[in-house]
């Protein structure tokens, strides 16, 4: 309960940053804990503890989503509000992306296998997948399209019939996306060590931030398409359980939810086109 009533909806959005450091927290001791009591299944125990301290803020949140959808009249200022939890919620991963790269790159090696071994698997079959014929952009694009399509499903049918369920699977790619840039970090470290020595710290800041960069540039708008769907399905939920299905109103709620859809697609898609023909020319 003490992590839990860190931070309410309403607080969020008037200072979103603050969730940055509140998912810092999350991350951190979860990290801690699972490594404590639960080492050997650490890499799946993280993420729920992690999703266990945000589900109280995740739930409150689409209650407070979908009262706007009923009290607000404007599409536009609507979709303004519903900004408002998207930019906390953004914010919120980024503490948690954040938190698990600092915890890879400084626990010992063979910590990290144990803590990200999961993520380190799900990593490797990825690339696996991508890279298993012959390069062709077009082929590539539609892979990662259509992968991140139907983690977009996933996130709007687990708010949907969890309420909060999306929570656990923005968790979930947090750590992934955390041990492709921890990993890049380590390797990208122990070359600068060998080429200039260690001793300069610029270093560290250089391969850190080049790190980050590489997975925020179309990071961002995936996760933040992710947000969107969890929202959309979470808001329909929300008013299935709080009875708001008379004509009106419903029909209202169902059509904001199906624009946050249509949003939600459009981010996905500037992502795979990011992630696949500017990434790579800038790293």
């Amino acid at each position: 309960m003490v992590l839990e009533s860190l931070v309410n909806p309403l607080k969020a959005e008037r200072q979103p940053y603050e969730m940055f450091f509140i998912g810092l927290l999350y991350a951190s001791i979860a990290i801690f804990l699972s490594i404590w009591i639960f080492k050997e299944y650490s890499s799946l125990v993280m993420v729920f503890l992690t999703v266990f301290a945000c589900v109280p803020l995740m739930y409150s949140t689409l209650k407070l989503e979908e009262k706007k959808d009923i009290e607000i009249t404007g599409e536009r200022r609507l979709l303004r509000e519903h900004g408002k939890a998207l930019k906390f919620f953004v914010f919120l991963f980024m503490g948690f992306v954040i938190a698990f790269s600092i915890w890879y790159i400084v626990l010992p090696a063979e910590l990290v296998q144990t803590v990200f071994g999961i993520q380190t698997q799900t990593i490797e079959a990825i690339n696996a997948r991508l890279t298993g014929g012959s390069i062709n952009l077009a082929n590539t694009f539609s892979q990662i399209f259509f992968n991140n399509l139907k983690v977009l499903l996933f996130c709007v049918f687990f708010s949907f019939f969890y309420g909060a369920g999306a929570i656990f699977i923005l968790t979930w790619n947090a750590s992934v996306i955390s041990a492709a840039i921890g990993n890049f970090i380590r390797n990208n470290l122990a070359a600068s060590a060998q080429l200039f020595g260690i001793s300069k710290i610029w270093s560290y800041f250089h391969v850190f931030s080049l790190g980050l960069l590489r997975y925020f540039i179309h990071g961002i708008p995936e996760i933040l398409a992710y947000f969107i769907g969890g929202l959309s399905g979470g808001i329909i939920s929300v008013a299935i359980i709080r009875h708001n299905l008379s004509g009106g109103n419903f029909r209202k709620v169902f059509s904001d939810s199906l624009d946050l859809l249509v949003i939600a697609v459009f981010f996905l898609f500037i992502a795979a086109l990011i992630e696949v023909f500017i990434t790579p020319l800038l790293f």
